[in-house]
Parts: structure tokens; sequence; C-alpha cells
């Protein structure tokens, strides 16, 4: 964690720095807000790769499916430095098990997979970013904002097999993590006192940072829309999009792998 720490710090000490300067959020506007909510998550899922066998090249690419949709918690948060000045978290999971059962027997040659045989496979993703936002264009009702901090991703994959006197136990345990820069662009618009509109992307790739010998990039994209119903509790409502695109080489080839995961979210928002 040390590498994360070492990242987080630079959107920290340029919030320092800014407390250092004769700079101060203007009168009345919101100094902490958090969303707490959720994300109806639909995923899309390609697993590919190329080797060599015997001379000759193979590859393949494959789509999966993790069963329907379901709703995964969300999390983001706002703290203001000063009028123009800005730290932003936000946090996000994914967690699906799925599981297949054979519901009759099957037999070939002298073997036997009896009913009731099954494999099942667990998959998990987070992400956490931090993230200084400098307004590079602020008025009354609209609001530009250029990113800069780190991401922090982890995806972890199991799967586990009970196909009779073919095969029992764990044949898959993988997991992935690390932090890398991100940098991104913000838009709000606030076209009245109690609704606030908001864009927003962010972009790394694992390159940029210590995810061993994983090469891809990760990229976000969402859209919230917020109502204040007073001035420190309000909802919001939106759509949020990941994507995860990365290949891992090695000496026998590349293992590669995409994920997506899109949906609407939403929650309650505490303004102070």
């Amino acid at each position: 964690m040390r590498p994360m720490l070492s990242l987080l710090a630079v959107p920290v000490a340029l919030a320092a720095l800014s407390y250092a300067a004769p700079s101060h959020a203007a009168e009345g506007d919101d100094r902490f807000a958090l969303r707490l909510g959720a994300m109806q998550i639909d995923s899309d899922n390609t697993i590919r790769g190329n080797t060599n066998i015997a001379g000759q090249d193979v590859g393949f690419s494959e789509d999966f499916g993790l069963g329907g949709k379901e709703w995964e918690p969300r999390v983001d948060g706002m703290f203001r430095i000063s009028n123009r000045q800005r730290l932003l978290f936000n946090y996000f999971k994914y967690d699906k098990d799925r599981r297949e059962t054979l519901d009759q027997g099957v037999s070939f040659g002298d073997t036997n997979v009896p009913a009731g045989s099954f494999i099942k496979g667990e998959l998990k993703y987070q992400v956490a970013s931090l993230v200084y936002d400098y307004s590079v264009v602020d008025t009354d009702k609209f609001d530009l904002g250029l990113q800069l901090g780190a991401e922090y991703a982890k995806v972890s994959t199991k799967a586990y097999a009970d196909v009779g006197d073919l095969y029992q136990g764990e044949f898959l345990d993988e997991k992935a993590d690390g932090v890398a820069p991100v940098v991104g662009a913000r838009l709000s618009f606030t076209p009245s006192e109690k609704w606030m509109i908001t864009f927003q992307g962010q972009y790394l790739k694992t390159k940029w940072g210590n995810f061993d010998d994983y090469d891809g990039d990760l990229s976000r994209a969402n859209a919230i829309v917020d109502y204040r119903f007073t001035k420190n509790f309000g909802v919001f409502a939106g759509y949020d999009w990941f994507k995860l695109d990365v290949d891992q080489t090695g000496s026998d080839g590349t293992i590669g792998l995409k994920q997506e995961f899109k949906g609407p979210v939403a929650g309650v928002s505490f303004v102070f």
C-alpha cells in the first residue's frame, strides 16, 4: 500500500498549499458533500488469449456472462478547499457469484459425471479514487474542472468444480491490484438552487502505476442529477460506466480480459 499512499499524497499536498494561500471557499458554498447510493450493474465480459502450439499461432476470444443485474454499493464525496479547488473521492464495488449445475448425469467412455456436479465461480472488482479538482471555469451556472489524483483497482477471481471422479477442488484463484495516477475532467451545471447536473470522466493506464505485468487501461464516465430538498439533504440519480481492458503476457503467450460495468445509480446526498 505504500505506492498508493505516496500517490495520494500529491493531491493532499496541493490541498495543504492552497490553505497557505489567501483563497477561501465563497460564502454560502458547500464545504462537504457525501453521496451514499447503489448502482444496478449490468456487465459485459470478454476473455481473450493467444499462444503458440507446435509452431502454430493459436488465438481465441470468448464472451461470457455473469448472470442478471444486481445492485451494488457506490459512494462518492467532495471536500471544497476553496472556490475553485476540491478533493473528490469515490468508491465502487462489484461482487458476483455464479454456479452452473448439471441436472442429468453424463457418461463418456469409462468416465461418469453424476447429476448435481457443478462449477462455481466468483468475481470481485473494486475501484477507489482520490483526485484534486481545479475549476478552470467557474461561474454561477457552469463549472469546468480538471482532475489529477490516484486510483486503486483490485480484481480477484476464484473457481471451484465438483464433477464426480473427473475433478474436485479449486482450479482458479487469481487476483491483481495496484494503484496509478488518474486524470479526469468534470462539467457541472446549476440551473437553480435545488438542481445540479454533473458529468465526469476519468482515465488511467496501468503502466503509469504498479500493476505488475498487466498492460491496459481503466476508464470511467458518469452523469449525475442532484435534487436538494433542504440545505443539507437531497437525492440523486444518474448513470455510471466503467471499463477495464488489460492483457498479461507470459512465457506461454498472452491472456486478456475486458469487462464493462454499466447501469443506473441512485441514492441520497448529505451536504454541509
